[in-house]
């Protein structure tokens, strides 16, 4: 791998990088910006991201790489998951949108700048996950490995695009940048991809419709399931679009069908973390086994299993339970999620997805309420699971009549609570403490 790599690559200055309504900011106007913001930055080690608005998230973020500092990415905008980045990482300071637009607003005009080169080895992101499982923990991000692991991710993408296939691509993507998935796909694809991207977060159906009309094709939506099951719920008609991306929870072959015939466009399917970032792909309507990216090799475990590839510092562990044969990887589960009670073992993402399989339920999930022990590698052993249900024309009976069907009594969910909405961060996903909430009492 070479010593420095471009910030930008491939940089053309007149190429669309970012679209902002239906303006598009070319490669050589966003670098410009990114330099005068650049400029106003203290010297110091570590910069917290705080930007909401995509385009100056991604402006603040390349400034802090060209002035060799280190983007913090908190895993939520909670005061105290901010000040718990801060207080693990000393010597930092922050920037926000109102920062990022100061900057702009002062800075004058001057020759094309020359494009800025980033070490290989440079800590260019550290981020946190989500918590979802436990207290979030921080995983660096070296500049030389994420442009491989980019070139992966767009290969993929392209691979997918029929249409239009000498044209670059724009990205509209609905999850945030500040999570690894959406900075794989909103920030790194346009700076390494020769890929566009809307600066908008849509979320409404219409407000996503919306934002796909004002870029050109071939489009590719970066979403999640949970933003897919409410589009497909909508009458929205939307423009064509070349590619569905989705990640952060597991996608099942009926909703990825529904997905290609409503939207007329391939669902590819990311698996990864925060910890390795994406390392496979699927075209989940089709394919039950995951297709690894080259070099990537897994050592599976009884409850977990061991990433390398060439361009990790060292072996990642993952929580998740595989089986590779023949290079693809069929995903068993997470060492947090298997289950036993009184001697039968579950999964509960299968039991979730097993209720969200009834007709009339539109979100769903099953968890663990009551303290726990470790029976055996991998398994959980527990008294009683929960769910929580946003199923507004069935009663709680109804769901558990259909759920039977398929699922063993012990596994049925006590309490399972009809609630209106459930706790979802920006990325879709839920929380243990989250959904604990919930069991207080006077909750719903």
């Amino acid at each position: 791998m070479p010593q420095s790599l471009p910030l930008i690559a491939g940089f053309q200055p007149a190429a669309p990088l970012l679209w902002e309504r239906d303006r598009v900011v070319t490669a050589g106007q966003f670098l410009g910006r990114v330099l005068a913001v650049a400029e106003s930055l203290p010297d110091r080690p570590y910069l917290v991201n705080l930007c909401e608005e995509r385009a100056n998230f991604l402006v603040a973020w390349c400034a802090a790489v060209v002035r060799a500092q280190t983007n913090l990415l908190p895993a939520s905008r909670a005061p105290q998951v901010i000040a718990d980045a801060r207080a693990s990482h000393p010597d930092n300071h922050s920037v926000d949108d109102e920062g990022v637009r100061a900057a702009l607003a002062h800075a004058g005009s001057g020759p094309d700048p020359a494009l800025p080169q980033v070490a290989a080895d440079h800590i260019v992101q550290i981020a946190f996950t989500s918590g979802s499982t436990g207290t979030p923990t921080a995983h660096a991000k070296r500049w030389g490995s994420l442009h491989f692991n980019t070139g992966f991710n767009a290969e993929r993408i392209r691979e997918c695009i029929s249409a239009d296939a000498g044209a670059a691509p724009t990205v509209v993507a609905t999850v945030p940048p500040q999570h690894m998935y959406g900075t794989e796909t909103s920030v790194l694809l346009p700076l390494l991809a020769g890929v566009a991207v809307h600066a908008a977060r849509p979320l409404f159906p219409g407000d996503v419709a919306g934002a796909l009309a004002q870029v050109p094709g071939p489009r590719v939506l970066v979403t999640t399931p949970v933003h897919l099951r409410t589009l497909l719920a909508s009458t929205q008609e939307f423009p064509p679009v070349a590619v569905v991306v989705s990640a952060t929870a597991p996608m099942d072959a009926a909703l990825a069908l529904n997905v290609g015939a409503r939207l007329k466009a391939p669902l590819l399917e990311m698996f990864g973390s925060t910890e390795t970032c994406v390392i496979a792909t699927r075209l989940t309507a089709s394919e039950s086994a995951w297709r690894l990216y080259p070099g990537v090799t897994l050592d599976p475990a009884a409850d977990h299993t061991w990433v390398r590839a060439p361009w990790f510092d060292q072996p990642t562990r993952l929580q998740d339970v595989v089986e590779v044969a023949s290079g693809r990887m069929l995903l068993r589960g997470r060492n947090v999620d298997m289950i036993e009670i009184a001697g039968k073992r579950a999964s509960l993402s299968d039991l979730t997805r097993r209720l969200l399989a009834i007709p009339g339920v539109q979100d769903a999930v099953v968890f663990q309420p009551s303290d726990a022990e470790t029976e055996a590698p991998g398994v959980t052993r527990v008294q009683r699971v929960a769910a929580a249900v946003v199923a507004p024309s069935l009663s709680v009976a109804q769901i558990l009549n259909a759920m039977a069907h398929g699922v063993d009594p012990a596994f049925l969910p006590r309490p399972l609570l009809r609630v209106a909405e459930l706790p979802r961060n920006e990325l879709g996903k839920t929380t243990r403490a989250a959904l604990l909430q919930l069991l207080r009492p006077g909750a719903n």
